[in-house]
């Protein structure tokens, strides 16, 4: 581990605003504040919302500017990566951030039933080989539904055609609510066909949308569309996988060659 990272990784140990239990650490013990979170960190009832995959946090901080009568939390195993929105969070005095680095895999030892009300997963790894480790996938819907409310919102944000054509074909196969969907997200005048359970006007919306991240302005640079759906997940119902073949992503992360010589995948 390089020197920056492990300076980094001693500095967070003192942030009051980062929880760090990977696998190593919650197999060996629970996590304590699992259902309490809004009375022992955030010290009021307000709706919780998870950033999965948060990388640098700019969604979790972007958000909490925002809307600071919602709580928001980052997930990630990237502790580097979680120091820079911590950090930030820090010293503009965000009170309603928190960052959790952990193992995504094991989300729902975090959260208690109806403790969260949406979940954003921007930039996520497509995982074009392996179907259970997709975050939309059902291994990890059925895993969110442990703890989101009943017809809770999961936003996607992605530049990854694969991984958004997959959780399209995904929410139909399944009948989920489809609340918004655009293949070009810049390109796209933005509106909504439903309200949010939080208000939301039309240019906070494209306030919201238009935060970038690190991998985002990557993407961008490129020439590559920004995709973006949100969708209800129900508590109740069996999901199942799509049956199709989807192309492949013909890259994989800047500057980078794709992953594969396969041409589709299921």
């Amino acid at each position: 581990m390089s020197k920056g990272k492990l300076q980094k990784f001693a500095e967070m140990e003192t942030f009051s605003n980062v929880f760090q239990y990977p696998f190593s650490v919650i197999s060996k013990e629970a996590f304590p504040m699992k259902g309490l979170w809004n009375d022992n960190y955030f010290h009021n009832a307000n709706p919780i919302v998870l950033e999965l995959g948060c990388g640098k946090g700019e969604y979790t901080v972007g958000l909490a500017r925002a809307y600071p009568d919602v709580n928001f939390i980052g997930v990630d195993i990237k502790g580097a990566r979680i120091y820079t929105g911590a950090r930030q969070a820090l010293e503009e005095q965000l009170d309603n951030v928190a960052f959790l680095r952990t193992n995504i895999e094991f989300i729902d030892n975090f959260f208690a039933k109806d403790e969260v009300r949406e979940i954003w997963l921007t930039f996520s790894d497509p995982q074009m080989k392996n179907v259970h480790k997709r975050l939309t996938s059902t291994f990890f819907l059925n895993r969110y539904r442990k703890f989101l409310i009943d017809n809770g919102l999961v936003h996607l944000k992605t530049d990854s055609g694969f991984l958004f054509t997959y959780t399209t074909y995904l929410i139909e196969k399944n009948h989920l609510p489809m609340v918004f969907r655009t293949e070009n997200l810049y390109a796209n005048e933005i509106t909504s066909n439903e309200s949010q359970n939080y208000s939301m006007p039309d240019d906070k919306t494209r306030e919201i949308l238009g935060i970038r991240t690190y991998y985002e302005t990557q993407w961008i640079e490129r020439g590559l569309n920004i995709k973006y759906m949100k969708f209800r997940l129900p508590s109740s119902g069996t999901l199942v996988e799509p049956e199709v073949e989807i192309e492949l992503d013909d890259y994989r992360s800047y500057k980078r060659p794709k992953r594969s010589e396969l041409l589709t995948s299921k």
